[in-house]
């Protein structure tokens, strides 16, 4: 049976019975109270693109884990996740391969955009979390390894933010968002993770930029997870303060000198990833201030086109995003919260290519 200590991982392009390998020697079964527990599984449905994007979990991984359940007899299992604000989930539900996941397998999906919440007390903390989480008795927390353009990485940790509603979500903006994923750990404990390392994204979390390396992770440590997931994209924890503020609430261990990394065919042990820093390029242009993870996830791959074409070299003010621009004035901004300003690309939030076009025609005009 896995320890907390150790990650276990599987290279190989058969997801589905690379999963089930996983399981079977981490001996998920014997870690769940009963045949009557519900089961979660929180896959990341941040948008709706295809796996090979690098942003979504693959539906293999998860079809390999209830067919694991299902042929150990536990058929009290769900699906629980909700797109990044500006998303409807329903539709990564459709075109990510999740509606054909849950009706062959009769597993229900439960969009946490149309749930009711209530409040958690989080070591001091109050968080809003989705209802649905007081109905699983077991977690299995199902992130894509990634990289984001304002956490640099998310993995484990930030993949419980899909249970919150979207109202919460956007308060974790306001917040910083390192501080209240952290205190969301001490409530949304998964008792097993799962992790997509097939071909994450290394700089944005929508996807668009995959880098291929076929491989799945199992752990039972979200804090030792990440920090692993650190490690391999070139980061240590103090460079993501959500994985250390965690770990300082007692979540789990950042501390992979007493970690166990344990390939179960023997490749990619010595793994190390590219270092991929598209964002720092292009970030300082943005007068960023609690903005959303899609507004803003939105606007750098825009202005990494727009620095592609040499067009960044016209642009004199930086822009204005996010929050905490609400109700005030100026030059140029992105979103709605900046509609006061005298240029604003409209849109709560505006797609790439809606952000692309309207900066293209504002540098043009210079």
């Amino acid at each position: 049976m896995i320890r907390k200590n150790q990650i276990l991982k599987l290279y190989g392009e058969n997801y589905k019975e690379m999963t089930k390998q996983l399981l079977r020697a981490a001996d998920l079964a014997g870690r769940i109270p009963s045949k009557e527990t519900v089961i979660g599984m929180k896959p990341n449905l941040v948008c709706p693109t295809p796996a090979d994007y690098g942003a979504t979990t693959h539906p293999e991984i998860i079809a390999g884990i209830i067919e694991y359940l299902q042929e150990n007899g536990y058929r009290r299992i769900l699906i629980a996740e909700g797109s990044w604000v500006g998303d409807r989930t329903s539709d990564a539900y459709e075109y990510c391969g999740y509606r054909a996941l849950s009706e062959t397998y009769g597993v229900p999906f439960i969009d946490t955009k149309k749930e009711s919440a209530h409040t958690e007390n989080c070591a001091g903390m109050d968080l809003k979390i989705t209802d649905v989480t007081k109905r699983i008795g077991f977690l299995i927390n199902v992130p894509v390894m990634k990289g984001h353009c304002q956490t640099k990485v998310t993995c484990a940790l930030k993949n419980m933010k899909g249970l919150l509603p979207d109202s919460e979500k956007r308060r974790f903006h306001r917040m910083g968002l390192h501080k209240p994923i952290a205190h969301l750990a001490t409530v949304l404990k998964p008792d097993f993770i799962v992790t997509d390392h097939i071909c994450g994204d290394l700089d944005f979390e929508e996807g668009g930029n995959p880098v291929v390396r076929n491989c799945i992770m199992v752990s039972l440590d979200p804090v030792l997870t990440d920090s692993y997931v650190c490690s391999l994209m070139n980061y240590t924890p103090d460079d993501v303060p959500y994985v250390r503020l965690a770990e300082k609430l007692g979540c789990g261990s950042a501390d992979l000198a007493q970690a166990e990394i344990i390939c179960l065919n023997g490749a990619g042990e010595e793994e190390q990833l590219p270092v991929r820093r598209r964002i720092l390029d292009v970030a300082y242009l943005a007068d960023e201030v609690d903005s959303c993870s899609a507004c803003y996830g939105n606007l750098i791959p825009a202005l990494c086109r727009l620095k592609e074409e040499g067009l960044l070299e016209n642009l004199k003010e930086r822009i204005a995003i996010g929050q905490g621009h609400r109700g005030k004035h100026g030059v140029l901004g992105v979103g709605q919260c900046t509609k006061g300003f005298d240029v604003s690309v409209p849109g709560c939030p505006p797609d790439e290519e809606t952000i692309y076009q309207g900066l293209k025609a504002y540098l043009s005009n210079k």
